[in-house]
């Protein structure tokens, strides 16, 4: 044990009395709950992230390929040290989130799966070891339930030992974790799958020790808006958001990227989570607007009643927006199916649903890694990857490459090796995400595809899934300029 590890434990041992200082300011956001990104994208454009802003700008910062020394694993075959790395892991194991912290680790899980490592198909709480070459890593797994201050308890309890604290379901319990254990206990914090723009775009809530890989809200909006903008003939939009962090973030992004883009925002309505009082009432406000399409910032809770109504009725509008996870394909794919006759790609078109923009799915990226990693979470797991599978596959490939690089498991070691990381092992393919040094922020594509009905229901048992993409966005194109964000870490 060093005598960093000595200095953080005392840290730590004073954080129970202050532990939940700041947690009305971040930990609230509509029960927090994972209504937010933790949703796992199921609402128009959240993708699963609430959040403001995305923090992330292409080349910017130093962020790209090969600096810092962090391209990993490259020219040669790797070799990794001869150490333990201890992990330890928030997600939610039970609770209404629960089934979104079970993507989130299975996401997790799949990349040491594909580097070899023999990965549990079952994933409760407690202890799981995983062997890559001479590197021991040991994931210690706890249930935050969903609540932001149960994610801090349980992060606050497992950084006296561990090297490195990951997950986070929802945008709250990041928030907590960085804000109140990573940041005062200098350890480092991988955050995933939650969105929240404001954890890496935010000096309130950014810091040295606070990484993330996973995609943002303001992604979505930095793709989706610039495709409805210049891809179709929107222009003008109305926009329903959920009232909370989430929501808000929704509305602010896409109000920004969508108006820099020469589309109007001609009305928006804020509406409680699981609003379903009076839809009719509300697409009349869009219809009195004359917009071209509606934009729904909520999650799943609310999404199948507005689609309902939205699909049951003749409107002159179009509805679009983000893709969610497998969950939310299930509960969209029902609308769908309760209000046309036949469910095809024509009808859902010709209903006015899409195109959607997702940060990931299985079939947008064609490359071995992506093709590998799937086939390996389908023996594992049972279903194709889902809309958080790349961003925590990432998070564990970014650690892995820290480790192997610094060759060392210390906690420091692998923050240093982690800033402005070009990883290379991803399923958006080799360097296919790259962190920025001014936030923290990994930065990657984005795509766009209109919804099928599901090809393959062996491996995807929602009734639709994204088609091919039909616009691929880079990674300079779907993040946020560092100028329009308050963290600045470089």
């Amino acid at each position: 044990m060093d005598s960093n590890d000595i200095t953080r434990r005392r840290v730590i041992s004073t954080l129970g009395a202050v532990g939940t200082i700041g947690l009305a300011g971040c930990g609230g956001d509509g029960g927090d709950g994972g209504s937010d990104g933790g949703d796992g994208g199921t609402d128009g454009g959240d993708g699963g992230s609430d959040g403001t802003d995305g923090g992330t700008d292409g080349g910017d910062g130093g962020s790209d390929g090969g600096d810092g020394g962090s391209d990993g694993g490259d020219g040669g075959e790797t070799t990794r040290p001869d150490t333990e790395v201890r992990i330890g892991m928030v997600q939610p194991r039970s609770g209404a989130l629960g089934p979104y912290g079970t993507i989130a680790l299975r996401g997790f899980l799949t990349y040491f799966g594909y580097e070899g490592a023999d990965i549990p198909s079952e994933i409760g709480t407690g202890e799981y070891t995983l062997e890559l070459g001479d590197t021991t890593y040991t994931m210690e797994v706890r249930d935050s339930g969903g609540a932001a201050g149960e994610a801090q308890t349980q992060a606050r309890e497992m950084a006296q030992s561990a090297d490195i604290i990951a997950g986070g379901t929802s945008s709250a319990s990041a928030n907590a974790i960085a804000n109140n254990v990573a940041k005062r206990a200098n350890i480092p914090y991988m955050a995933g799958p939650a969105a929240s723009v404001a954890l890496t775009g935010s000096s309130d809530n950014c810091g040295e020790t606070v990484y993330r890989a996973s995609e943002t809200v303001a992604m979505d909006a930095q793709s989706g808006g610039k495709y409805i903008a210049n891809e179709t003939d929107i222009e003008s939009v109305y926009i329903y958001y959920a009232d909370y962090s989430f929501g808000q973030s929704v509305f602010q992004n896409y109000s920004r990227v969508l108006e820099a883009n020469g589309v109007s925002v001609s009305g928006s309505q804020a509406l409680p989570q699981g609003y379903s009082d009076d839809w009719p009432g509300q697409f009349e406000n869009a219809t009195q607007a004359g917009v071209d399409a509606v934009i729904g910032g909520f999650t799943v809770a609310t999404l199948p009643a507005m689609l309902g109504t939205y699909l049951a009725n003749d409107y002159d509008f179009r509805f679009v927006g983000g893709w969610g996870t497998r969950l939310s394909g299930g509960a969209l794919g029902a609308a769908l199916q309760n209000n046309l006759d036949e469910l095809t790609a024509e009808s859902i078109q010709n209903a006015g649903l899409g195109p959607l923009t997702t940060r990931y799915h299985w079939n947008q990226y064609d490359n071995e890694m992506n093709t590998q990693a799937n086939e390996t979470h389908r023996d594992a797991y049972g279903t194709n990857t889902d809309l958080f599978t790349s961003g925590m596959f990432t998070a564990a490939s970014a650690i892995d490459q820290a480790v192997t690089e610094s060759g060392s498991s210390n906690g420091d070691d692998i923050r240093e090796a982690l800033k402005g990381m070009t990883v290379q092992t991803t399923m958006k393919g080799e360097g296919g995400y790259q962190f920025q040094e001014w936030n923290n922020q990994a930065r990657s594509a984005m795509t766009v595809a209109d919804p099928i009905p599901t090809e393959d229901t062996q491996y995807w048992d929602a009734p639709i899934q994204p088609g091919a993409p039909i616009q691929t966005y880079g990674m300079d194109e779907t993040t946020q300029p560092q100028d329009q964000q308050s963290c600045d870490l470089s």
